[in-house]
């Protein structure tokens, strides 16, 4: 089944409850289990948390899939460096090849090697990136570097590295689906682990749901993913995305909800062809060919896996998250508050 039909049936499976999904259900009883034996050993010491030398914030989801980590994380960094801090990035390098030992990962990476979202980070994020599956390495990694506060994109999940802050990411759109566990439905943990988390975001506005929320979504803060430029992937040229109101494109997306771009695309009046792969697939030159004069765009995760010498048609969209003032002041200064507290004691 190729990437379009698997795709499909996830979604319907998990976000529109079809009978489908519950055929898996007995393999969510045994995830079940692990996720309680695995709390259970925590609790009784057997597993033990590692406490980085500098204060560490995480930004994960409880979902399978995109929510829209990555920007956040890009987000919350700058707003971390604007306000004196020197922060790091920690990252497990998913669809990377190093899996071995911690690797610094510069812009011009081999996203091959580190991982398609590290290699973005690197880019976009102005400061040290480290992958490595096995994150309390990698947050050394970035103490040796000299960074005093950690950032870890994902990883929610990987208790061993001690926390100070926790962000939890949602896609308003899909929500939390049926609210089963995996592989009957995307959840990683609970709903209720939503109630643990210091803050709950909302990429876009959460939708209307039959179930009972949470606290964590009742009191969760939306944001936008906003995009105001396409660019040539050869670096010849960039443009508002309003020129190409009324064209029709050729959309490439190897990301977790790759549904969300062409709904990105699709309000700017730019009519879409889709063509989907699995998140983090390898795209080659040929998966950008179809035969037409139409321009092809493509996420910018899924550009930095590609060189740069390609024709004028293959464009990337670059986004950015967008939160209202008011909201995002009073969320920055109690990390910010959170992280100061964390530097006093370590």
């Amino acid at each position: 089944m190729s990437a379009g039909p698997v795709y499909a049936w996830i979604h319907r499976a998990w976000y529109e409850d079809a009978p489908s999904g519950w055929l898996l259900l007995p393999l969510s009883g045994l995830y079940w289990l692990v996720l309680y034996v695995t709390r259970l050993l925590r609790a009784c010491g057997v597993l033990r948390t590692h406490k980085a030398a500098v204060p560490v914030v995480i930004v994960g989801n409880i979902t399978a899939g995109g929510t829209g980590k990555t920007p956040t994380v890009l987000w919350l960094v700058q707003e971390l460096r604007a306000r004196g801090f020197s922060p790091g990035i920690v990252s497990r390098g998913y669809g990377g090849s190093k899996a071995d030992s911690s690797m610094r990962v510069e812009p011009d990476t081999d996203a091959a090697v580190a991982g398609d979202e590290p290699v973005l980070l690197a880019k976009r994020g102005q400061c040290p990136v480290v992958v490595d599956p096995d994150r309390v390495r990698a947050a050394q990694m970035l103490v040796d570097d000299g960074v005093d506060v950690i950032v870890a994109d994902d990883g929610l999940q990987h208790y061993r590295l001690d926390r100070d802050y926790e962000i939890c990411v949602i896609d308003g759109a899909r929500g939390l689906g049926n609210r089963r566990l995996l592989p009957s439905g995307p959840l990683r943990e609970s709903a209720r682990r939503l109630e643990s988390v210091e803050q709950v975001l909302v990429n876009g506005e959460l939708r209307g749901s039959e179930y009972e929320l949470t606290t964590g979504e009742q009191n969760a803060i939306s944001f936008e993913l906003v995009a105001t430029d396409v660019c040539r992937l050869n670096g010849s040229l960039a443009r508002p995305i309003g020129r190409f109101a009324g064209t029709t494109v050729h959309a490439v997306a190897a990301i977790g909800n790759p549904r969300r771009f062409f709904d990105l695309l699709r309000a700017q009046n730019i009519q879409v062809i889709e063509h989907v792969f699995p998140d983090h697939a390898v795209l080659a030159r040929k998966d950008f060919e179809f035969g037409d004069d139409f321009d092809v765009f493509m996420t910018e995760k899924d550009a930095v896996k590609l060189r740069r010498d390609v024709t004028d048609k293959l464009w990337y969209v670059p986004v950015n998250l967008s939160m209202d003032p008011v909201l995002a002041a009073p969320l920055i200064e109690q990390i910010e508050s959170r992280l100061r507290t964390g530097q006093d004691v370590a």
